[in-house]
């Protein structure tokens, strides 16, 4: 991997749910993230992936973690619980929230889902998004499903990833999921 690109990835670990089966905790695990429980210990320039901000992670974000040294942080906590986490950490966080575009989950429990991703998917995906494709798949291998998100989803991560601005890549969305457009 060139290092020179390598983005640092971190995961906030709000233990809502087993850590036997957390993505985020095995990644911790094998070094590929750094896992906190402290929000005091997270990095301060960088994205972290907050799926209700409304703000899609697009070219425009890409130098804050390519060129400016940003860190990519994933929130790792339960589904059921997501509005109380992301007040709970946005509130204790300088980081620029941004979500992913519509992906299909592949991950046994919320297979086939749109954006009902693992923090590992989610990580994953962005790397994806920023032109990262090799840490990306780093991520994923980790998982014996791993590779079949990039099955489910690769006509839109590279339609993603070769938009030339969010509101691109919020439309293209549209072409690959029967969403209802916002008005």
């Amino acid at each position: 991997m060139n290092q020179k690109q390598f983005v640092p990835i971190h995961a906030i670990w709000l233990a809502q749910d087993d850590p036997k089966k957390n993505t985020a905790v095995k990644l911790s695990k094998r070094r590929q993230l750094k896992l906190h429980e402290k929000f005091n210990r997270l990095p301060r320039k960088g994205i972290i992936l907050e799926p209700l901000c409304g703000k899609v992670l697009g070219p425009e974000d890409h130098s804050l973690l390519l060129e400016e040294g940003g860190s990519l942080v994933g929130l790792d906590c339960s589904w059921a619980q997501i509005e109380d986490s992301v007040s709970k950490v946005m509130n204790q966080t300088k980081l620029k929230p941004r979500m992913l575009p519509l992906l299909l989950a592949a991950n046994p429990v919320n297979w086939g889902k749109p954006s009902k991703l693992t923090t590992a998917e989610a990580l994953s995906a962005a790397l994806y998004l920023v032109g990262e494709e090799r840490q990306s798949r780093s991520l994923l291998a980790a998982f014996s499903w791993g590779e079949q998100f990039f099955v489910l989803n690769k006509e839109p991560l590279d339609a993603y990833r070769s938009a030339s601005s969010s509101a691109e890549l919020v439309d293209l969305q549209f072409e690959f999921f029967d969403i209802e457009r916002p008005e």
